[in-house]
């Protein structure tokens, strides 16, 4: 399979009312499966900024202290992205006794994902099946079945077991409610960010993603529970436990937000190897191994 060149971009508009300070979370992360070609970021009114990188999620935050009034922030990247494919068949689960000890914070209850609320109907669902990508696939493909993609159902408060009751969400609430059925049954989960490729224009202009990955045999694989996108043109800006931990801006202060405006295309380059995003049936992972 090609490999994809994804250019994307970020307005985020705001009027601050009080002295404040952002953290943005929308730089594009840099891993072995995911290489930054170019990047620019600028601030309107120009204020001193530092870029920081967390080392436990690989996470790049953007810290900004500002004074009251109009306040712009814009990103650009383009991306390559060169992600592992593998059979879904070869790929089996990692014994608990194996999980590595950094990944044991996906396995508990977390703001969004109520682990121990959720085992029951978990367990009904899929306890009986082997383990393995095929149970957690059938997850995402359950968590899509049931629930409607609907913008405006939720809100920011919205829980994996609202989602569960409600049978609506975004994308976000897609994902915390696949990551609290997988961490009920064993499986370290956790929530990705990057931007909706491949989303049909019925939906919505082009926004943020919410996506899941989950550690089989020792590597992070993608899963996205809406099935709104193209898996293979999913970038990775923001990891953590749920939303709380990859929000695209955590604002200290009053603020009055506007609208995010995000734009993406991919490059379409055969002759030297660059395709557009692919469905495919094969295992994907973005991440470290």
């Amino acid at each position: 399979m090609p490999r994809v060149r994804l250019n994307y971009s970020v307005e985020l508009t705001y009027e601050v009312c009080s002295p404040a300070v952002f953290a943005f979370n929308v730089h594009a992360a840099q891993t072995d499966q995911q290489r930054i070609l170019a990047e620019h970021y600028e601030i309107t009114p120009r204020r001193i900024s530092r870029l920081e990188c967390e080392s436990s999620t690989g996470n790049r935050v953007l810290r900004v202290e500002v004074d009251p009034g109009p306040f712009r922030m814009t990103y650009r990247a383009s991306v390559e992205l060169a992600p592992h494919f593998t059979s879904p068949d070869a790929i089996g689960s990692n014994a608990i006794a194996d999980i590595p000890i950094d990944a044991f914070r996906y396995l508990r209850t977390s703001r969004y994902c109520q682990v121990d609320k959720l085992t029951k109907v978990a367990w009904f669902e899929f306890g009986q099946m082997e383990r393995g990508y095929g149970q957690v696939a059938a997850i995402r493909d359950w968590v899509q079945r049931r629930t409607v993609f609907q913008p405006g159902s939720s809100n920011h408060g919205t829980s994996a077991l609202e989602t569960l009751t409600e049978h609506s969400g975004v994308c976000r609430d897609f994902a915390h409610l696949m990551i609290g059925f997988c961490r009920a049954l064993n499986y370290p989960a956790r929530f990705v960010t990057g931007v909706d490729y491949g989303a049909a224009p019925a939906l919505g202009p082009p926004d943020f993603h919410a996506y899941v990955e989950v550690l089989l045999d020792s590597r992070w694989y993608l899963f996205d529970p809406t099935g709104i996108t193209i898996p293979t043109g999913l970038p990775r800006i923001g990891t953590g436990t749920d939303a709380a931990d990859a929000s695209f801006a955590t604002i200290f202060g009053s603020v009055r937000s506007g609208m995010p405006l995000v734009e993406f295309f991919a490059d379409n380059d055969p002759a030297n190897g660059i395709g557009l995003p692919q469905p495919t049936l094969l295992a994907i992972s973005l991440a470290q191994a």
